[in-house]
């Protein structure tokens, strides 16, 4: 599969194959068969509401909102769109609502995050919803930094070899995004303090120019607008990006090529490339939490002449050169993949083996004393 990613002034086209070292299991239904009637009966229906788990105003809103009206326009059909906001239990409550009452007509679809998929891979007993059953109609990814206050001592990322200071992080949630942090930072085998029920991103950055904390990650988006500023001022020291899948690798994130990832990092002080189970579940949690973070879904069962129509529409933007200036900002500079480019990938990311998941629930339980209940 060919994915291309925006650099800042230009695109550049690089091969993808986000292959894990995860165990095979059930594949992300590639049609929708068993709608209810036959699938050549199906029609697109005239208005399809988009249903985003989370509050007005977040970054899945603004990515749902901005989408919709080129959507509307290209998908076959062309139905109204409208956005309504399910919010609570971390997204939970609004998946939940629609894997159970959605239907499959294609009246309703589903709009995700990571923090949606990570409750799934994680098991959590909430968890209504499978993304091995949900059908993939469209992704789109990001990609992220992590750095630390310079007053750490840190002055660049080999610095971390031999660190034995703990140092103090701040998140949203340890089951969400922030989750790969924790983990990238297990990885390197760097103690953390964790403070979480920050509101954004946003807080936690403020909270590290006060020296509340002083370690933090940013989407590439925000690294771009207000850190890459701070690290200018000798107020912010870069440690990696979280890279781009290249090939079954992870390379530098081209909107961040200045910045080595942490496979990068880690051999460098190690003067091995990383594997083992800690590795894995970092993989594991970073591919569903970043590269296809944002995604479009429709229920098992859904027929497919409707999912096709939204495949098809994906495709058509992602190469739309009008479309793709305009949506640097609200797609991070990361393309529109469609949900059948996606579907091999998106397969391996959600059949995590036991062990990396047990290995992780037992990470959040000793090191940061989160238990997760799971079914």
């Amino acid at each position: 599969m060919k994915i291309k990613y925006m650099k800042r002034t230009a695109i550049a086209a690089i091969g993808v194959v986000a292959s894990l070292v995860l165990a095979g299991c059930s594949v992300p239904q590639q049609s929708g068969n068993g709608g209810g009637k036959a699938d050549t009966e199906a029609k697109m229906p005239s208005q399809v509401t988009m249903v985003v788990p989370f509050a007005a105003g977040g970054g899945t809103d603004t990515w749902a909102r901005f989408i919709a009206p080129y959507l509307q326009k290209t998908v076959e059909g062309n139905p109204k769109i409208v956005v309504e906001n399910v919010e609570g239990g971390e997204s939970i409550t609004g998946a939940n609502q629609y894997v159970t009452s959605g239907g499959t007509d294609g009246k309703q679809l589903l709009v995700t995050s990571g923090s949606t998929y990570l409750p799934a891979l994680l098991n959590r007993k909430e968890v209504k919803y499978d993304f091995t059953k949900l059908i993939p109609l469209m992704v789109n990814g990001t990609g992220g930094a992590v750095y630390v206050s310079p007053k750490t001592g840190i002055k660049q990322a080999k610095d971390l070899a031999g660190y034995d200071k703990t140092l103090v992080y701040g998140g949203i949630s340890a089951t969400g995004n922030d989750l790969v942090t924790l983990l990238a930072m297990d990885v390197l085998g760097i103690p953390i303090k964790a403070t979480f029920g920050f509101e954004g991103r946003g807080p936690a950055r403020l909270a590290l120019e006060r020296g509340e904390i002083n370690l933090d990650y940013q989407t590439t988006s925000a690294y771009i607008s207000q850190v890459e500023p701070m690290v200018k001022e000798g107020k912010a020291t870069p440690l990696f990006s979280f890279g781009v899948p290249e090939n079954g690798k992870i390379v530098r994130d081209p909107a961040l090529p200045d910045l080595p990832t942490l496979e990068e990092v880690y051999e460098n002080i190690n003067g091995t490339a990383p594997s083992g189970t800690a590795y894995d579940a970092y993989r594991a949690f970073l591919t569903a939490g970043y590269f296809y973070q944002k995604g479009l879904w429709a229920n098992e069962g859904t027929p497919d002449t409707i999912v096709n129509a939204w495949r098809d529409a994906a495709t058509k933007l992602s190469k739309d050169a009008t479309f793709n200036e305009k949506a640097k900002d609200a797609l991070g500079g990361y393309p529109l993949i469609s949900g059948a480019e996606a579907a091999d990938d998106l397969k391996q990311a959600f059949s995590i083996k036991p062990e990396v998941r047990d290995y992780t629930l037992e990470l959040l339980k000793k090191k940061y004393d989160v238990t997760v209940e799971t079914k």
